[in-house]
């Protein structure tokens, strides 16, 4: 399956640092930017998630939340979080359900998890999904993305 513009968020549940279960469909209301990274700690997943976080006030200013989605486990995100000072939500994918719920394809033959991220309107529909290993690429396109939903009214 492959997310595409116009398609609803996937009602799924992962658990988040705490252990918590967290709804993705809970996210309706407001506009969603939920990005798919490959692993905790490598450099350039550490890059994007603090490009996110230092245009954190950005997101927040524009109406919309962050969620970061890795097979990392929930011990491996509050490290990362914590040695990081990252102030959205991330969520442990172990099972790659919401990898494949997306439609998250691996990079370079395979051998890479994904990096994609997906902007969704306030009405949990998604606006733009943008593909790429560029991981600095990411924010400025999401934040792009949510400019152009507030101009739309």
């Amino acid at each position: 399956m492959t997310l595409k513009s116009g398609d609803p968020i996937p009602d799924i549940s992962l658990k988040d640092k705490e252990g918590k279960l967290f709804s993705l469909s809970g996210l309706k209301g407001k506009a969603a930017v939920i990005y798919f990274y490959p692993r905790n700690f490598t450099p350039g997943c550490t890059t994007e998630a603090c490009d996110f976080r230092d245009k954190y006030e950005d997101f927040k200013d524009l109406g919309a939340e962050v969620v970061a989605i890795s097979a990392d486990s929930e011990a491996s995100h509050r490290k990362f979080v914590e040695q990081y000072n990252l102030p959205f939500i991330f969520l442990s994918d172990p099972e790659n359900k919401a990898k494949k719920a997306f439609g998250v394809k691996a990079s370079l033959l395979g051998i890479i998890p994904g990096r994609e991220t997906f902007v969704f309107d306030k009405n949990g529909l998604l606006r733009m999904r943008y593909n790429s290993l560029k991981a600095a690429q990411h924010t400025t396109k999401a934040i792009d993305a949510l400019k152009e939903m507030e101009h739309e009214g």
